[in-house]
């Protein structure tokens, strides 16, 4: 049975997975335009992605291009079968429980 992953349950890490898990593997995204769609802090994107780094759901990548820093973001294999593990468990949730025969 699918189990709830603690890491990706909290509401700004479950946002990013699933931004993330909604691009083809091995695409990504900028730092900047996630942190706009998710309405979120430098400080606080940068602190639930290290969060998701250290468990290896995600990979960061820092880059220059035309002489600026860029952070380049996207989900790991083990990240996003971690997010399919743990929306399965949501869906579990949601169904409730079955009824004895």
């Amino acid at each position: 049975m699918a189990q709830l992953d603690g890491i990706i349950h909290q509401p700004i890490r479950l946002q990013i997975m699933a931004s993330l898990a909604a691009l083809d593997p091995g695409e990504q995204v900028e730092f900047v335009y996630l942190r706009k769609l998710l309405k979120v802090t430098d400080g606080n994107l940068g602190a639930h992605l290290a969060k998701l780094e250290e468990a290896g759901y995600v990979k960061l990548d820092k880059t220059f291009v035309d002489r600026k820093p860029k952070t380049f973001i996207r989900a790991t294999g083990r990240g996003r079968d971690a997010f399919v593990e743990h929306v399965a468990a949501l869906e579990n949730i949601l169904r409730g429980p079955r009824p004895a025969k």
